[in-house]
C-alpha cells in the first residue's frame, strides 16, 4: 500500500527520544504520519532541526514547524534565563514539578496538533507524554490527556456531528524510559539523531546533568547500552 492511501495521524514531534519512539510506533501501526514541531520561545533551537531530521529519517508523509511564543510569559528554565537543575544521578531528581515545566505548554501543542488533524482529516493524534520515567509534568499524566481527548470530542466539527471522533493516542505513558529505548531499537530509531537535553551548549552535546539527560543515560544503561548523544560528548 502506498503511504498516501494509509490512514493519516498527526505527531507531535519534539525532536527528542520518546517522540522518534511515537514516530516510529504510528508507522509501525500502519498510519501516514504527519508530524507537527514548535518554535515556543526555547532558549534552544536545536531540537528544531533535529526534528527535521527525525521525521525525514523515520517516514513522515509531512512536517511542519509552528511558531507560538510561549516565551513572552517565562515562568520556565526553558522559556527564560532561570538555571536549569542539575544531579549527578537520577535518584536526586526531586518529585515536585521542577521548573523546567512550561505552562500549558502540552495543552498549546495538542490544540494546534488537532488543528492540523481536524484540516487533514485525520482521528488520530499521537503524543509522546510519560509517567513513570519523567519530571512530574501534570500534562503528562493519564488524567490529562483522558480530559484533552474529551475535549477534543467536544470542540471539533467532525466530532459534533457524528462522523468521527478523535483519539489521542500515548503508547509510551506506562513505559519507562529502558522500555522506550528498547522498542524504538526494535523498530529502527536512531537515537543519535535525537536530543533531550534541557541544557545543550552551542553544538548540541548534552550536559549529562539536567533531569532529561539523567532518566536518559539510565533508560540505555539498564539496556546494556551508552546514549549515543553522549558518547562523543566531553
Amino acid at each position: 500500500m502506498e503511504p498516501n492511501s494509509k490512514r493519516p495521524c498527526v505527531v507531535l514531534l519534539s525532536g527528542g527520544l520518546d517522540s522518534a519512539t511515537v514516530l516510529a510506533i504510528a508507522r509501525h501501526e500502519g498510519f501516514s504520519p504527519h508530524t507537527i514541531s514548535f518554535r515556543y520561545g526555547q532558549r534552544h533551537q536545536i531540537e528544531i532541526q533535529r526534528a527535521e531530521k527525525i521525521a525525514t529519517a523515520l517516514g513522515a508523509t509531512s512536517h511542519r514547524v509552528v511558531s507560538v511564543d510561549l516565551g513572552q510569559f517565562g515562568g520556565s528554565a526553558l522559556t527564560s534565563m532561570i538555571p536549569v537543575p542539575k544531579h549527578d544521578t537520577a535518584e536526586e531528581i526531586s518529585n515536585q514539578i521542577p521548573v523546567t515545566y512550561v505552562p500549558a505548554r502540552n495543552t498549546v501543542f495538542l490544540s494546534l496538533g488537532l488543528a492540523l488533524a481536524e484540516t487533514l482529516g485525520s482521528q488520530d493524534i499521537f503524543v509522546g507524554v510519560n509517567a513513570l520515567d519523567y519530571s512530574g509534568y501534570p500534562d503528562c499524566r493519564p488524567e490529562y490527556i483522558a480530559a484533552f481527548e474529551k475535549l477534543a470530542n467536544l470542540a471539533t466539527k467532525a466530532a459534533v456531528e457524528g462522523t468521527s471522533r478523535i483519539a489521542i493516542h500515548t503508547p509510551l505513558i506506562e513505559w519507562t524510559k529502558a522500555q522506550i529505548i528498547r522498542r524504538g531499537l526494535e523498530l529502527g530509531v536512531d537515537y543519535s539523531m535525537t536530543i533531550s537535553c534541557y541544557d545543550p551548549d552551542a553544538e548540541g552535546r548534552p550536559c549529562r546533568h539536567c533531569d532529561a539527560c539523567l532518566l536518559r543515560m539510565r533508560g540505555f544503561e539498564q539496556n546494556g547500552l551508552v546514549d549515543p548523544s553522549c558518547s562523543s560528548a566531553d
